[in-house]
């Protein structure tokens, strides 16, 4: 008699928390839908859920009683059939259902989103503004504040096949774009096709914008061979993520460009199509340390100036990031060298630029960092310019950081000598918006 009696208590307690479940889970959903809604909404199906809402909570009340009143020994400890997400699908159906007649120019609703969704058709807009105050003991008298530009970003996914990004540019000298492309990932292969204008896979620190990068400006070698903006091009360009390798083989990254040779630094403004061949090699080397590697080689002509450039670089790049420390400590070194190989009338001339940075993380928002540049520049063969840049920036949030930096130049002069430049910057940039900086 006592376990009949038993038994009859197990299913009973069995049957109360499942029943507990659905009730519980039903309840969740339904206030997935906003009150204003459901009291607004004219649809007969609102006042049955809510009918269903007050029933639902009643019969859990009861149930709760009852449930109380069993011992501890006779719990069931079965597992409950997966009722929430049968209820959650159903509560989303409901939610989704969509009461008003459609407009007479709409065209047939997607399977899956009767409901809709604006936010699909608004891209991710954000807005960067980059300042520098200057102070330069040689030229006094110069503009000390340095509005350098502000950029506007938009980047939206255009059908389930494509992304775009969008860059502008807004300085001084006018509005530019900066980059604008789509791009097809998931192409057979594991391909990845870029079409527009970017800024080009020239070692690591090329492909970040200005106001991203450890420094205020680009390494010497970038702006001497590249221009000051670095390289962009107009064009197409793949990249590969190559199916072998891994753990201690390494990571192999391959980025192929093919774009107009329009850079003036480099090819003299030319529109013939030039090159670009980069491959980069990633370790994990502990949990705590990440090594990479990577080389770089690109050339074009430009005919109408009788100029042939070929540039050949390779880099390196160690971060040190302790997990359990991640937010408060890091160390980065990177350094990269290029040979810069110019045939003009028929005389050739190899010159030569590298850089060296390291960048530490004292706090959660303070970092410290000094890079080494040499180069050699364009305008003054057999000659070499050098500079130390240190600097300290300070995040006060995500979307603000401040950066006070010293830069020491040595130019080299075309008569000979040397030109000494000292310089110190306090560097503000803000962002609203999303602001997913370019920084790769």
């Amino acid at each position: 008699m006592i376990d009949a009696v038993t038994t009859k208590l197990g299913t009973a307690r069995a049957r109360a928390l499942r029943v507990g479940r659905a009730a519980g889970a039903a309840l969740l959903l339904l206030g997935l839908v906003p009150p204003v809604a459901r009291a607004q909404d004219p649809n007969p199906r609102a006042d049955s859920l809510a009918a269903e809402l007050r029933r639902l909570r009643a019969r859990l009340d009861s149930l709760e009683r009852i449930v109380a009143r069993l011992s501890p020994g006779q719990r069931d400890t079965a597992r409950a059939v997966d009722e929430l997400a049968a209820l959650r699908a159903a509560a989303r159906a409901a939610v989704r259902t969509d009461t008003t007649p459609p407009r007479a120019d709409s065209g047939p609703a997607p399977a899956g989103d009767r409901g809709g969704n604006l936010n699909r058709l608004n891209p991710e807009i954000s807005a960067t503004g980059d300042v520098r105050l200057r102070a330069d003991p040689d030229t006094p008298d110069e503009d000390n504040v340095d509005v350098r530009e502000f950029e506007f970003s938009f980047q939206a996914a255009l059908d389930p096949y494509a992304k775009t990004k969008i860059f502008l540019a807004a300085s001084e000298e006018g509005v530019e774009i900066e980059e604008g492309y789509a791009y097809w990932s998931g192409l057979p292969g594991g391909l990845r096709l870029d079409l527009g204008r970017f800024r080009q896979q020239v070692g690591e620190l090329n492909r970040w914008h200005p106001h991203a990068l450890p420094e205020s400006e680009l390494p010497l070698v970038l702006r001497e061979y590249f221009g000051d903006e670095g390289l962009r091009g107009d064009g197409l360009g793949l990249y590969w993520a190559v199916p072998v390798g891994g753990g201690a083989a390494g990571t192999y990254e391959l980025w192929g460009q093919v774009t107009l040779a329009g850079n003036e630094a480099l090819f003299g403004g030319g529109r013939q199509l030039a090159g670009l061949g980069h491959l980069n090699v990633f370790w994990q080397v502990s949990p705590a340390v990440f090594f990479q590697v990577g080389g770089t080689i690109l050339g074009g002509s430009n005919p109408d100036s009788n100029l042939t450039s070929t540039v050949a670089g390779t880099g390196f790049r160690l971060t040190w990031r302790p997990p359990a420390r991640a937010l408060y400590r890091s160390f980065t070194l990177r350094g990269e060298g290029y040979v810069n190989r110019r045939s003009e009338a028929g005389t050739t001339v190899n010159y030569t630029g590298a850089f060296l940075g390291a960048q530490y993380q004292l706090t959660r928002r303070l970092f410290a960092g000094t890079r080494f540049d040499y180069v050699e520049p364009l305008a003054v063969p057999s000659a070499h310019t050098w500079a130390v840049v240190p600097a300290l920036t300070w995040w006060q949030s995500e979307w603000v950081y401040f950066r006070l930096e010293w830069q020491h130049q040595r130019d080299a002069l075309a008569l000979g000598g040397r030109d000494t430049r000292n310089l110190l910057l306090l560097q503000t940039v803000w962002a609203i918006g999303p602001h997913k900086h370019e920084t790769y």
